[in-house]
């Protein structure tokens, strides 16, 4: 991300990646390792996103954002309430109402954070981007202050009644995100690797 980024140019195509990862904690930029409660056999991975610290792993939908947001006139706070709106537009669709917080980036439904925001712009261009727990393994939350909040309980569209695949929720949530950030066009590029799913779009 980091590389594309830096040898972007004006004409460069935005790109979002859909990744699912292995089990893995990620630190962001300035973030308080003591957000990790307890030793654990887990990667913990430094990151120079925003924000503090969270998981990922198998069955969460991890969404890179690599967005020219100077080209399409948005600044960082737009892209993000952009972000959020795209997510909680797709929770409805599955007849989940989810809500934003003032000051603690993401969507949360009954008090508890389903998707999570961290991001990083330089050069005017964004990349890292949110994640979205859709069918995983929720324990390892439970070793962190998820996002640097402490007691923060987290949930996933499985536990709320919602059998929808990834691909099926990654479909929709890009849709909602072309209709959020103003997009007219999502082209599938190519699916690179499979082992953790990672493909790559191509915005316009």
């Amino acid at each position: 991300m980091r590389d594309y980024t830096n040898s972007r140019h004006s004409d460069s195509s935005d790109e979002i990646w859909l990744v699912q990862h292995a089990p893995v904690y990620t630190l962001g930029q300035a973030a308080d390792p003591a957000h990790i409660l307890a030793p654990t056999d887990t990667e913990v991975a430094q990151s120079d996103r925003g924000g503090q610290v969270t998981y990922h792993g198998p069955g969460q939908l991890v969404m890179y954002l690599l967005l020219d947001i100077r080209r399409h006139g948005l600044n960082i706070k737009q892209l993000v309430c952009g972000i959020e709106q795209a997510i909680i537009q797709r929770l409805k669709q599955s007849g989940v109402e989810g809500i934003r917080r003032e000051g603690a980036p993401g969507v949360y439904v009954d008090g508890k954070k389903i998707a999570a925001l961290g991001l990083r712009v330089r050069k005017g261009c964004s990349y890292h981007g949110l994640s979205l727990n859709v069918d995983m393994d929720l324990s390892p939350f439970s070793h962190i202050n998820p996002c640097g909040y402490a007691g923060l309980e987290v949930t996933q569209l499985k536990d709320l009644g919602i059998d929808e695949g990834i691909d099926e929720v990654a479909k929709g949530l890009l849709y909602c995100l072309q209709q959020s950030l103003g997009y007219n066009n999502i082209v599938k590029a190519r699916k690179v690797y499979d082992i953790k799913e990672l493909q790559v779009i191509h915005v316009s």
